[in-house]
């Protein structure tokens, strides 16, 4: 099939291939140059050999039919991709700097490190399941960082995208992953699902707080089905210092059923930057693994299990579960506003039960750094307004770690909602707009520039307007 071996020099649809960079099992990596393009770039060329090469070549389709649907700045930008009747390839831009290995390879790191590569992580993933894209692949050689600090997800291989036909389920059968990763629903054959993914998140975050996989090294199926019925070591059984919360939220992404786990990347998010909020259940509290009893009695009913659920599309998951982030104006004059922008609240959620809601204001300073935080009181005014906010928000009927409280210092108050929404990866804002007003007309309004800028969708509240505040034809 391949009539074109890559080689340097070789020049392919105005692209020059340069030195090899990497040669992997499956494919090679080298270095090229287009004269159209000034970016540093790579291509992808798979490994075809002369026998039974069927997963290869399907999965370097996949990669082909995913990897130009994907933007952002989680992916790597394709600039080309060739067909298997000379070469096959993808030529993306290069990344600069390495995988995440090194880092493992220096594990167990600091807590502190662990929450914010771990945050990071979770963001990249996030954005690709938005995307409609399971990865079914994560490990640490497939992330790799920007100069930025934006993880990029690489290698779309075993990828799934939900609406696109899944050529590797149709033409094969065996488990496809990699076994320290692979999420125990994946053992079983079903490739749906995007819990797949913080399962192996779970599993690298396990690892960069121990310095051990969970599950070891299994280099054997049977192995691997053992984590059906099987628990790993809790975290704080190999590090006394591994916060409870922490702990929390490694075993809740490593639970056996996909419903147990976190409903989305989002989620994990939240609680990675909100520790304090973080539910604690007996997970947080384990130090051993179950007994032989109960994992033996586990055994007898997992053994027999022949799937572990059937999930919905990407998208319907994450919109069961969505991060609602909350601007709310606490001024006097805004009482009857931030009433209503409550009951609009409260409709939302009878929408959608299982989402998350993050209520926000913003104390106004005249520029940051500037510690303006003292009303005329004597009062702290962070302390004044986060009482205010909890007062406002009584009667939302969350559990604590569904519902947030958060007073951002800026300003920008526009800004501050835009960058706490995206820090928090929020699915959808609601805010109130306070009245018309020739200043608002001209300078523009908070509300409209969320609007205008928000990576998410946005509901704007209003109230009705009474005659009398309607402005005159002159």
């Amino acid at each position: 099939m391949q009539q074109v071996k890559p080689h340097p020099g070789l020049e392919i649809d105005g692209f020059t291939l340069g030195q090899q960079l990497h040669k992997g099992g499956f494919a090679t990596i080298w270095e090229v140059t287009h004269p159209l393009y000034r970016t540093a770039m790579v291509m992808k060329v798979p490994t075809i050999l002369d026998g039974d090469d069927g997963p290869t070549i399907v999965g370097f389709e996949v990669e082909q039919m995913i990897l130009p649907r994907l933007t952002g700045p989680h992916v790597p930008r394709v600039m080309g991709v060739g067909d298997f009747d000379v070469m096959p390839y993808v030529v993306t831009e290069r990344i600069p700097g390495r995988s995440l290995l090194h880092d493992f390879a220096s594990a167990p790191l600091p807590v502190s490190d662990v929450i914010e590569m771990a945050a990071r992580m979770a963001a990249a993933v996030h954005d690709i399941h938005r995307q409609h894209v399971i990865h079914l692949d994560l490990k640490p050689d497939n992330f790799l960082q920007r100069e930025s600090g934006e993880m990029v997800l690489v290698d779309y291989g075993l990828s799934r995208h939900d609406q696109l036909p899944d050529l590797l389920a149709e033409e094969f059968t065996i488990p496809m992953g990699t076994f320290p990763y692979i999420a125990p629903e994946q053992y079983l054959r079903q490739r749906g699902d995007l819990r797949s993914d913080l399962y192996a998140l779970g599993a690298m975050i396990y690892e960069l707080a121990t310095g051990r996989k969970p599950f070891g090294d299994p280099e054997k199926l049977s192995q691997v089905r053992k984590r059906l019925w099987q628990d790993p070591m809790p975290p704080r059984g190999l590090r006394p210092d591994v916060p409870e919360w922490l702990q929390e939220i490694i075993l809740r992404a490593l639970e056996v059923d996909p419903a147990r786990r976190y409903q989305s990347a989002a989620q994990m998010i939240f609680d990675l930057t909100h520790p304090q909020q973080v539910r604690l259940t007996e997970r947080s509290h384990r130090l051993k693994p179950d007994g032989f009893w109960v994992v033996w009695r586990r055994k007898r009913v997992m053994r027999r299990v022949k799937s572990l659920g059937t999930p919905i599309a990407t998208s319907s998951q994450i919109d069961r579960a969505p991060i609602l982030l909350v601007a709310v104006d606490l001024a006097p004059e805004m009482e009857a506003l931030s009433s209503r922008l409550f009951q609009s609240v409260k409709r939302m959620l009878t929408i959608q039960p299982d989402a998350r809601v993050a209520c926000v204001n913003v104390i106004k300073t005249a520029r940051i750094g500037i510690d303006q935080t003292i009303d005329e009181y004597g009062n702290n005014l962070h302390v004044v307004r986060l009482v205010a906010l909890k007062g406002w928000a009584e009667g939302i009927d969350l559990t604590d770690d569904r519902l947030t409280y958060t007073i951002l210092e800026n300003p920008d108050p526009a800004s501050a909602v835009l960058d706490h929404a995206l820090a928090v990866q929020a699915d959808h804002i609601m805010m109130g707009a306070r009245g018309h007003s020739t200043t608002r007309r001209f300078l523009g309004s908070v509300s409209a520039r969320v609007v205008a800028e928000a990576h998410c969708s946005v509901t704007v509240i209003r109230l009705p307007e009474r005659p009398e505040d309607q402005p005159s034809a002159g």
